[in-house]
């Protein structure tokens, strides 16, 4: 009878093995960042940053919120479809084990920001710091399934996803008047320390092995149901926080191509998602939306007040809204953002869409 240890050394292999077959069909997938591309994480968190209860998932294949704040699939959904894999699953799910692991896996936590001190009151929540440690400690778990070498090769030939930033704004500068950071710091000055910031961040990733990594923007910040209700002007966007995004996502690009230059080839490439939305806003009914404004889930002006929760009222179309809740994007709203990924400009994507960055790959 085979000792454990053998059957252990035994399906190492065989998901070695496996794993090398794989490889050639798929690429490892990882994310990190916030609720835009949050998974499911928060939902084995105490924290109020959670979307595990209805009508949160009811366009999603089981109709049941699974801790992603759509109505459907978010972002890292439909990036894994493009991509030709499957979904990779929140890195706290206990499901994360064998060959799920080695597909990648998702950090992301809602509520979270480039700064430690962003989504304070959401309490318990994976901040950027947390998500890269258990990038590292994902690492460690591969390390023993499939050894050193193939770690090395999956991690360097995976794509990554970060989305970060908006938070920083809408729950931490902006939060409260007279909050401590604007205090601290003018609009200019605190955009111009969180790009410092992030920009430690994306070195921190780049160094534990990350070496396709798409960015995005943040998106109108000040167009959202949530901001037009407390902020905006006559149903215009907020003025101010359209400003922060204004000054924010160019200053991003342009350290993107900083850290490309320094590394001495395209690892980051930005992806424009404050124009994919700012297309939405200018001409909604080209792409299919009735409103840009009004969130589907919701309650008070724009839908835009307080949680989506079975007490909210809810449209009975959400393909007709821009907007799923106070703050997220809908299912429709998120494919479309994904296919200017895919397949966008250099308007949207800087310098090269996934399509082209699947193509480069595949050569190498």
């Amino acid at each position: 009878m085979a000792t454990p240890s053998i059957v252990g050394v035994i399906l190492s292999l065989v998901l070695a093995l496996k794993y090398v077959a794989l490889q050639a069909e798929a690429r490892a997938f990882f994310v990190f960042g916030d609720s835009l591309v949050d998974s499911g994480n928060n939902n084995y968190l105490v924290t109020t940053a959670r979307a595990d209860s209805p009508p949160y998932g009811i366009d999603y294949p089981t109709h049941r919120p699974t801790g992603r704040f759509s109505n459907g699939l978010n972002i890292p959904d439909l990036i894994s479809k493009r991509i030709g894999s499957e979904s990779v699953l929140p890195y706290l799910s206990p499901a994360l084990r064998g060959q799920r692991l080695l597909n990648g896996a998702n950090f992301a936590s809602a509520g979270i920001g480039i700064l430690n001190d962003t989504g304070v009151q959401f309490i318990n929540i994976i901040r950027m710091y947390r998500q890269l440690e258990y990038f590292q400690e994902y690492q460690r778990r591969a390390r023993a399934l499939v050894g050193v070498d193939q770690t090395k090769r999956l991690v360097k030939g995976a794509l990554v996803l970060i989305t970060v930033g908006g938070n920083d704004f809408v729950n931490n500068y902006y939060l409260i008047p007279y909050s401590a950071r604007s205090r601290q710091f003018s609009v200019p000055n605190y955009v111009k320390y969180l790009i410092s910031e992030y920009e430690k961040l994306l070195m921190k990733l780049y160094k534990l092995g990350a070496r396709r990594v798409l960015v995005t923007g943040t998106g109108p910040m000040g167009c959202v149901p949530a901001e037009l209700a407390m902020r905006g002007t006559n149903g215009g966007c907020s003025a101010e926080l359209q400003r922060a995004a204004s000054l924010y996502n160019p200053q991003l690009v342009q350290m993107l191509k900083g850290l490309n230059k320094k590394i001495g080839k395209t690892v980051f490439v930005a992806a424009n998602t404050q124009q994919s939305h700012l297309d939405f806003i200018s001409n909604p009914r080209a792409y299919g939306f009735t409103t840009t404004k009004r969130a589907c889930c919701g309650q008070g002006p724009y839908n835009g007040l307080g949680l989506c929760t079975a007490a909210s009222n809810l449209c009975p179309n959400r393909d007709l809204y821009a907007f799923w809740d106070a703050f997220h994007p809908s299912e429709k709203a998120n494919r479309l953002i994904v296919e200017q990924i895919y397949s966008g400009t250099t308007k949207y994507m800087d310098p090269m869409n996934l399509s082209t960055i699947m193509t480069l790959d595949a050569r190498a």
